[in-house]
């Protein structure tokens, strides 16, 4: 608790208000809400979220993953994920860190770290587990370099290194070498995923994503699923909705250019989806977004 409690100090003393701050450590983000966020979109890079203080869910497909104080959730792909703060306050915000994984690091250390014994780890892309004190030893000795920059060109890779190992070494092993290995199913998903991401826009037929990877459509549809928890066109509908929602809320430009941008062809239909998957039709929950930014921090 009390490396936990530290963590929390320094992520605070870090940052004066709400939103994602990137740090002089590199892929080091750090996450400050006040207060209770509506339900957002956001794709989850791989990555590591250590939450130091408050509450947030985060639903992916089917399931929910609930994050609490001293609890880190790890992503293996590029995800489409919604989530949202459900506890924080101004006198006790809710602090997280994300570090995102070097692939290079991570692969080098794969190498050299054997397995952990037992099961395998389903390869669900995205997981929830409490942390153990040598993982929050390591983040806690990664973050006290923002207070000492001089020694953080040395020894920020080494703590960054004691992180993944404790990440390989530990339950998530299995599901951390998936990011890794570019062989097997899960790999042929994860070419799968990265494929839909370039191309989202366009209209797709399993049986050519299939072909693009080399499986066939079943064993596709069923891999996609156990890794996403969603079908591949629920995956590039998700990705649809949140570029278009995004396209409105930044660029400022109107439902129906949004929908022809992301690859509707009808717009009621792009608007009948986005209702569904938002809980408001296009231009209501983007007033409602500007009106309340607070509301919308992406977590």
């Amino acid at each position: 608790m009390e490396k936990l409690t530290e963590i929390a100090a320094i992520i605070a003393r870090n940052l004066s208000k709400d939103g994602f701050h990137a740090t002089p450590i590199e892929r080091v983000t750090l996450v400050r809400s006040s207060t209770v966020t509506m339900p957002m979109p956001n794709v989850h890079r791989p990555q590591l979220c250590l939450v130091a203080q408050g509450h947030k869910e985060v639903t992916l497909g089917d399931r929910v993953f609930s994050y609490a104080p001293g609890r880190y959730g790890v992503v293996t792909y590029d995800l489409p994920a919604i989530g949202h703060v459900v506890e924080a306050t101004p006198e006790k915000p809710y602090l997280c860190m994300y570090l995102d994984f070097d692939p290079v690091m991570l692969g080098d250390l794969a190498l050299r770290v054997p397995s952990p014994p037992g099961a395998p780890s389903p390869p669900i892309g995205k997981t929830v587990s409490d942390a153990g004190a040598a993982l929050l030893d390591a983040a806690l000795r990664l973050l006290r370099l923002l207070d000492d920059p001089a020694a953080l060109p040395v020894l920020g890779p080494l703590a960054e290194q004691e992180i993944l190992y404790h990440l390989l070494a530990g339950p998530d092993g299995g599901r951390m070498r998936h990011i890794t290995s570019s062989q097997g199913r899960v790999a042929q998903v994860g070419r799968a995923i990265a494929w839909i991401g370039q191309n989202f826009r366009e209209r797709f037929s399993i049986e050519r994503l299939a072909a693009e990877v080399g499986m066939s459509p079943s064993s596709l549809h069923e891999h996609f699923r156990t890794v996403t928890a969603m079908t591949p066109l629920q995956f590039q509908k998700q990705l649809r909705l949140q570029d278009a929602r995004s396209l409105m809320l930044v660029e400022d430009i109107d439902v129906t250019t949004a929908a022809i941008r992301v690859g509707y062809e009808s717009p009621s239909q792009f608007s009948r989806e986005y209702r569904r998957h938002f809980g408001e039709p296009p231009a209501r929950d983007i007033a409602r977004l500007r009106a309340s930014p607070g509301l919308a921090v992406v977590t």
